[in-house]
């Protein structure tokens, strides 16, 4: 089997549309990389979109030389590349694309300038406690576990990488893992059309990594602005009730109509910057509420949002708050797949996902169907071994 049999092409085709988005969805991440090479999964994503494509060098200058836009992102369990161009120039970016991530013409200079641009992102990273505490809450949520590591590695560990390390993992990991392509645009670009005919490989599922207990800290309050996060291990990826905790963080999320923001922010004045938002893996999920709060304000607020949280375990919301969760997290979805571009991501990272093919009107459904009691049982949940993590951490 070769590369390009692992991809799994998907499309949503309307003729009224004047630009393609392509998005490449991978089933290699952070967790995936070997003991001591951490990291290695995002400076592969960075070389591969900056390593020179014969005939028009770096493939995301070329892209943006036409006007488009090109990125990439690395996650705990894949990786996207996607691009957004004017139509007529799909069939050739489609073609590159393909050309730049399978066969990619790896070199110690580009390696020497990404792996500058690494460290400089890890340091700002680093520099912002909103960035620096979700590493640090996934790090307690998955304590031990590979889902706990930082997904942009270390400075020891980016600093070791050589190009025969970054060549084995594209080698050995990147290639080896099937792929799905999403495109959203007027037509199929001419280099996809061999993808189409070709039968869906559905990825095998991965040997679960036992999961040991969260880390449980006590926060050390520091005297600064600072962020915390609240939260805890939620649902799996294959879990079909995992649509609960995404209402609960509409209830408790940012929104002007959720439980939370009116007891946070409008009651008590302790927060004016906070979100709430699940994210699923393989074996469980990561739940939580990011807040950022000023010197004195951290533990009300955490007591706040505890207190929300022990009172939907026990009574449930309140039908209009419901009904406004759920509302909010079907127009999240649906802003989604009309926006082209998120379509295409949101397609490609769907249908690594799922066995069947994935359709947006299912999940629409999966959505309504939470009821109170679903989200009370998932507060209630969270609660029986609940994380809170914040940075900076008092000296």
């Amino acid at each position: 089997m070769t590369p390009a049999d692992r991809i799994h092409l998907v499309h949503a085709l309307d003729e009224r549309l004047r630009t393609t988005s392509i998005c490449l969805a991978v089933t290699y991440g952070a967790r995936h990389d070997s003991a001591g090479r951490g990291g290695l999964a995002h400076m592969l994503e960075h070389l591969l979109l900056s390593a020179p494509v014969a005939g028009v060098g770096p493939l995301v200058q070329h892209i943006e030389g036409l006007g488009g836009t090109a990125n990439a992102e690395t996650g705990l369990e894949r990786m996207l590349f996607h691009a957004q161009v004017a139509a007529e120039d799909a069939d050739r970016v489609a073609e590159l694309l393909l050309r730049a991530v399978l066969e990619p013409a790896l070199d110690t200079d580009t390696l020497e300038a990404e792996r500058a641009a690494v460290l400089q992102e890890l340091a700002a990273a680093e520099a912002d406690p909103a960035d620096v505490v979700q590493d640090a809450f996934l790090g307690a949520v998955f304590a031990g576990h590979p889902l706990g590591r930082p997904v942009g590695g270390t400075v020891p560990e980016i600093a070791a990488l050589d190009l025969d390390a970054v060549a084995e993992g594209h080698r050995e990991r990147f290639l080896a893992v099937p792929m799905a392509l999403a495109v959203v645009g007027p037509r199929l670009p001419r280099a996809l059309a061999g993808l189409s005919d070709r039968p869906r490989v559905v990825p095998a599922p991965p040997a679960p990594v036992p999961l040991g207990p969260v880390r449980a800290e006590e926060p050390a309050w520091p005297d600064t602005f600072g962020w915390v996060a609240v939260g805890g291990r939620s649902q799996g990826l294959a879990d079909p009730e995992r649509h609960r905790y995404t209402v609960l963080a509409g209830l408790l999320g940012g929104s002007a109509s959720s439980v939370l923001y009116q007891e946070l922010r409008v009651a008590a004045g302790l927060a004016y910057s906070f979100q709430a938002w699940d994210r699923g893996y393989t074996e469980s999920g990561a739940w939580r509420v990011l807040m950022g709060v000023e010197s004195g304000n951290g533990p009300k607020a955490v007591e706040i949002v505890t207190r929300e949280l022990a009172r939907l375990a026990e009574e449930g919301p309140t039908d209009r708050h419901l009904g406004a969760a759920l509302r909010n997290a079907r127009m999240s979805l649906i802003l989604d797949t009309e926006t082209p571009l998120e379509h295409a991501r949101l397609l490609a990272s769907r249908a690594l996902l799922t066995p069947t093919p994935w359709t947006v009107s299912r999940e629409l459904a999966e959505i309504a169907a939470v009821s109170g009691d679903d989200v009370r049982r998932a507060a209630a949940e969270l609660l029986a071994d609940p994380v809170t993590v914040v940075r900076p951490e008092a000296r």
